[in-house]
């Protein structure tokens, strides 16, 4: 805690670690300062895209996700009510070929350890139990206030998520409510008690209906199935101070179809995820602070984005300041991160209202994905390449 460093980064969670560990290969001395005990992720699965899985790949982590994680077959949407098949996107060889990087399905926790002991191979200085009170900066450098004393440092990077302390140095703007709340859920499939089939050990499913949708993925080598089911509160439209109880959640997905409603015993009880984003900002860059990950871009979750554009953050970084005039490097890290982000926050939104309509916007989402050519990239292209 003594040593100076170059760069501190305030947070680490998969977008504070995947910073450090680009800023260190870069040639750069970085701690990292976690406020919670341990570096620990909450949460169960995520979905790593091509995008992601690129930049993995070239910092040499790809083998060491790829062992801990899933490779599934397709990426598959169901109708909640019904239960038929809209469409699907094959995660094939013909799918890695075009974006040079596989489709993989992790633990939220076994890609942050994978982070965790690549920034300890790089030397990084991983700091837990490490409140950080506040960052000044100032001419050609920045001072960071923690709980274990000060860090003169020539940048600090914020990384402290959707509720960033830090972020108020750029923007008074203030997490927003979906009024949707997610229950999640990851269970031993030998456990589960039931022949859950190929389609769902296989693929990742994802069933879209009116005001809810529930997803499907296998986790850790096809051990673990890992459940998302998310629905819009009505007691949060109503202003209730308690909402999106378990009574909800059952109330929701009651008239779902049987596969959807038998989803919903893989699923914990006792914790829930209310869905916040905000909105995009035009400045990640103050000084020698600048916003990485959740903290600039807190996004929802309908295209499985969050930590993606997060390590998307951290190769774009560590390249600009390959730039001896790091003011210019970070205003062109500002410029390329903000419109590409932005992008996808408000393509996130959109995606969600796509998923939950009712009546006839929803025949008429079925008959376009039904449509749909399974070769047809026109919306992912953008995205994943």
């Amino acid at each position: 805690m003594n040593a100076p460093v170059d760069v501190v980064v305030v947070g680490g969670g998969i977008g504070g670690l995947a910073n450090a560990y680009a800023l260190a290969t870069a040639g750069h001395s970085v701690r990292v300062l976690e406020r919670a005990p341990e570096f620990a992720e909450v949460g169960a699965g995520l979905q790593m895209a091509p995008n992601a899985t690129r930049v993995l790949k070239d910092w040499g982590l790809l083998e060491d996700v790829l062992a801990a994680g899933v490779t599934p077959r397709r990426l598959l949407f169901k109708d909640a009510l019904d239960g038929g098949d809209l469409t699907h996107l094959d995660l094939d060889d013909g799918f890695v070929e075009r974006y040079g990087a596989p489709y993989v399905v992790i633990h939220r926790s076994d890609l942050l350890d994978i982070l965790a002991r690549a920034c300890e191979r790089a030397g990084v200085d991983l700091v837990a139990d490490c409140a950080v009170h506040d960052a000044v900066t100032e001419a050609d450098r920045a001072v960071v206030h923690s709980a274990r004393g000060e860090h003169a440092v020539r940048l600090v990077v914020v990384a402290d998520g959707l509720r960033s302390r830090l972020r108020a140095k750029f923007s008074d703007d203030e997490p927003i409510c979906s009024g949707y709340v997610a229950y999640r859920g990851a269970f031993p499939i030998a456990r589960l008690g039931r022949d859950l089939g190929p389609e769902t050990t296989q693929n990742v499913v994802v069933h879209v209906g009116p005001g809810r949708h529930l997803v499907q993925y296998p986790l850790r080598r096809g051990e673990i199935l890992n459940t998302v089911a998310v629905f819009r509160s009505p007691s949060y439209e109503a202003g209730a101070e308690d909402w999106g109880g378990p009574e909800e959640l059952d109330a929701a997905f009651a008239s779902s179809c049987p596969d959807v409603r038998e989803g919903l015993a893989s699923l914990w009880r006792d914790r829930r995820w209310p869905m916040y984003d905000r909105r995009p900002i035009a400045r990640w860059t103050d000084g020698r602070l600048v916003l990485t990950g959740d903290a600039a871009h807190p996004m929802l979750q309908y295209l499985a984005q969050g930590a993606c554009q997060a390590i998307e953050d951290a190769r774009c970084l560590a390249a600009e300041l390959s730039d001896p005039d790091w003011a210019d490097a970070l205003k062109r890290y500002e410029a390329e991160r903000t419109a590409r982000t932005a992008r996808v926050q408000d393509t996130a939104r959109l995606w969600g209202d796509m998923w939950h309509v009712d009546g006839v916007g929803r025949l008429m989402r079925n008959e376009l994905f039904r449509r749909r050519d399974a070769r047809d990239y026109t919306y992912v292209d953008w995205l994943y390449a």
